[in-house]
């Protein structure tokens, strides 16, 4: 089970809308949700969460590059919406580098196998850190340190953000 918020601060306090991700494909898509959130280029937070999994927390600030803090990895490298979160440069990749190129490869179906072949699942099990990754002084500034984040379960995550920002009610609203 997933829950995704958008949460846009405004003059006025912090306003929440429930997002749909089917349409998000990449951090770009989710970007530009997040500023289309936004009227006056403000922060606006995108929190996500997979139950008693993993959160995470996207924060884009006007035109900025977006701000990425995922509570785990592993656990959320086996989401769809996970995935989306979990940049080459999050996870200190070269761009591209998920493996061999099969392209490359001349295979006529006549190899022998080497015994040296990736785990089950494609090698992504060494690609993917276990635990915390991204930017965990995403909410430093507003009013969630680093330790605090690092030390939030996955299963009641958004609702201390929230509450630490001063918008536990509204996020309530759209949950």
């Amino acid at each position: 089970m997933y829950f995704a918020a958008l949460l846009a601060r405004t003059e006025d306090g912090w306003e929440a809308s429930d997002t749909e991700l089917d349409d998000v494909e990449t951090l770009s898509d989710l970007a530009d949700l997040a500023r289309e959130a936004s009227t006056d280029e403000d922060t606006v937070l995108v929190l996500i969460e997979q139950e008693d999994a993993w959160f995470g927390v996207v924060r884009v600030d006007g035109e900025d590059d977006p701000r990425i803090y995922v509570s785990d990895a592993a656990a959320a490298a086996r989401s769809s919406y996970g995935e989306i979160l979990l940049t080459d440069e999050l996870l200190g990749r070269e761009p591209g580098d998920d493996g061999p190129d099969l392209d490359a490869l001349d295979l006529d179906g006549t190899e022998e196998p080497d015994g040296d072949s990736d785990d089950e699942d494609g090698g992504t099990a060494e690609a993917v850190p276990q635990g915390p990754v991204g930017d965990s002084e995403i909410l430093d500034d507003l009013g969630v340190s680093e330790k605090e984040l690092k030390a939030l379960d996955a299963d009641d995550a958004l609702n201390a953000i929230a509450e630490a920002l001063g918008a536990s009610e509204v996020l309530e609203t759209v949950r």
